[in-house]
């Protein structure tokens, strides 16, 4: 369990300026210019400007405060959130539907959790792109030339950003409260100056511009509400991440410094517009760095480039952390993970996800140039995602809580109506951009399903060939087998039967080691298991024994130390006289599985990646032995 939950320090709601509210606190560099740019506001119109703005605020309203810090933050299991934890949740209930509907509402949530890889991909492309646009403004005051570096200067950064992955973000982690503090600072500054320029622009906060605006608009109100959607992306990521800090730092956070620096800017940047609605209109004009100051541009755009970082940094360890709770619950094949720093849990890097995120994010800003072309692709994965969160929250309360109907279809009706908005706007822009996300969404879910089948399939044909352990202690009692000295693990996925493994080993061998150990480690459907609950042990005959080792799907498992602490009372492991065996399977895919055989296929390729457990548990290389097996899939 993490310290960070029973802390409610100032220091937490600092740290999590960075982690949490990153990508929501750099959105003013693009959400209401996008929203202003489809308004298209005119002279004497008031309307194009403060119904944009009425939503957007209404938006924050109610997605932020009302809807996750109101509500979704408290659906955690043991303290985590996230779309998996919430799944979990629902799964561990003792639920009214039919075992088809449970299959189909998981497989919906778990399509909902691979939407964020999406989002992971768009967020460090559009907010370094549109930090990195306000040299086309320093180019127009200064003549710099530099606006047709934008491009190559924010893949450079992405770039960099990728790079420095390897090497863990402990030191530069610590910076980023304080530099988020800074950008907050500057945007409620920013606000303040400019809004002198159209103080009627507070009339913006009543919601009846924004349903004027939508009644009177047509079509264009639902896309409009698409791009609305801009101003409150990082919702989800501020769930993911309550367990790291837990719910009051965020409050604090959000409600202190967060919220009124992204209403003072966006009504000083509406504020400007409305006092001369022709310049916003002209080509190159950009509402956020069009309210700095032109001596404060070059530090303004040095402190945007900053706090889209952070906010892209924030994305790129949610989505390690969203991967590894995928591998522990048995939703991707096993992946490199290396714990950048072992004093604090989640500091992970994986490298295959990590270059997997920088070639996508490369190739959006090479393919679409701006922040506002990318902003199409921007939205329908998170629409989609809240949309998902609300519908699942409804069935946790309704069946895990046991709230009455009211009490639960209320709120989440609430959620549903700007959310309804949201999906729709960003559906109408799907040919522009939007369907990138979902089809990176779905293939990652085709990824997951094939994956979770594949190794059901796999299970059963490893079923077939496997004894029960009785066989082998009869054997052994009636000194039918050889037993030499040592110590040896045999790795198995089922705490049931003899792990082919050993049955390999003993057919070649003919011997079996003084001491016999075997091991499944599990991982449950909680984030976390108690040291009483971590192991338990089965005694057969003469120093042979079953162990299972349990890990929480947000744990990092410990297995070598926890394998000898598990026995240390029944007997003595020399830990350097261990030898790990684990069979190797070769897949053919002319078996009796029930699966097309493009998944199949799918699914050998994904054996292949898919590190041995030995590897993932990280037990020293030196002491493990691989048995290859074939099996027919």
């Amino acid at each position: 369990m993490s310290e960070h939950k029973s802390s409610n320090s100032w220091s937490l709601a600092l740290v999590a300026l960075g982690v949490v509210f990153g990508d929501i606190g750099t959105s003013p560099l693009y959400a209401l210019k996008e929203c202003l740019h489809h308004a298209k506001p005119t002279p004497g119109d008031p309307l194009g400007v403060l119904g944009p703005l009425s939503l957007m605020f209404w938006s924050l309203i109610v997605m932020v405060c009302f809807k996750y810090l109101g509500f979704i933050t408290r659906a955690t299991n043991q303290g985590e959130g996230g779309m998996f934890a919430l799944l979990t949740l629902f799964r561990s209930a003792k639920r009214s539907f039919k075992p088809q509907t449970t299959a189909a509402i998981v497989l919906i949530g778990i399509f909902g959790a691979c939407l964020l890889y999406g989002d992971g991909m768009i967020t460090p492309a559009i907010s370094v792109l549109s930090a990195v646009e306000g040299l086309a403004l320093l180019d127009a005051k200064l003549g710099t030339d530099l606006a047709h570096y934008v491009v190559p200067i924010s893949a450079f950064i992405i770039l960099g950003l990728f790079l420095v992955q390897r090497h863990g973000t402990a030191t530069i982690g610590k910076a980023f409260g304080p530099i988020m503090v800074l950008w907050f600072i500057t945007l409620a500054f920013l606000g303040i100056i400019n809004i002198s320029s159209y103080p009627g622009i507070f009339s913006a906060l009543s919601p009846h511009h924004g349903i004027n605006f939508l009644m009177h608009h047509g079509h264009d109100s639902f896309v409009l509400m698409g791009l609305v959607l801009l101003a409150v992306t990082g919702c989800e990521a501020m769930y993911a991440d309550i367990g790291h800090f837990g719910r009051p730092p965020l409050v604090r956070s959000w409600y202190v410094i967060v919220l009124p620096a992204l209403m003072l800017n966006y009504l000083g940047q509406g504020a400007l517009v409305l006092s001369n609605v022709k310049a916003s209109l002209e080509p190159g004009y950009h509402h956020f760095f069009s309210l700095v100051p032109q001596v404060a541009l070059i530090p303004v755009i040095l402190l945007a480039t900053a706090a889209t970082i952070i906010a892209s940094q924030a994305m790129i360890t949610g989505v390690y952390s969203l991967t590894q709770q995928a591998v522990q619950l048995g939703y991707l094949p096993r992946l490199k993970i290396i714990h950048t720093n072992p004093d604090v849990r989640g500091q992970i890097y994986m490298p295959q996800v990590n270059y997997l995120l920088m070639i996508c994010c490369l190739a959006l800003v090479f393919h679409f140039k701006s922040s506002t072309n990318l902003a199409a692709a921007y939205g329908l994965s998170v629409a989609l995602d809240m949309t998902f969160t609300s519908l699942l929250f409804f069935l946790v309360s309704r069946e895990v809580w046991q709230w009455p109907l009211w009490k639960s279809g209320i709120p989440v009706l609430i959620f549903l109506i700007p959310e309804i908005g949201y999906v729709s706007g960003s559906l109408l822009k799907f040919m522009a951009g939007a369907w990138f996300p979902l089809v990176i969404g779905l293939t990652i879910w085709i990824i997951m399903k094939t994956w979770t089948d594949g190794r059901s399939i796999l299970y059963q044909a490893m079923q077939r060939g496997r004894l029960p352990v009785q066989f082998l202690i009869d054997e052994i009692n009636k000194n039918r087998i050889i037993r030499v000295p040592g110590a040896a693990v045999f790795m198995s996925a089922s705490a049931d039967g003899l792990p082919l493994a050993l049955l390999h080993h003993l057919k070649h061998n003919k011997a079996l080691h003084k001491q016999v150990i075997l091991l499944t480690v599990r991982f449950e459907d909680s984030p976390y298991v108690c040291d009483e609950t971590r192991h338990t042990v089965e005694d057969f005959c003469d120093e042979f024994y079953r162990v299972i080792l349990r890990y929480g799907f947000a744990e990092s498992p410990q297995v070598f130390d926890d394998l000898v602490q598990a026995l240390e009372q029944r007997t003595k492991l020399n830990k350097n006289g261990i030898t790990f065996y684990q069979s190797r399977e070769v897949l053919l895919t002319n078996g009796p599985g029930k699966m097309a055989q493009w998944r199949k296929r799918l699914f050998v390729m994904l054996s292949r990646l898919s590190r041995p457990a030995t590897g993932y548990f990280d037990l020293p290389p030196r002491q493990v032995c691989e048995l290859g097996i074939q099996l027919e899939v």
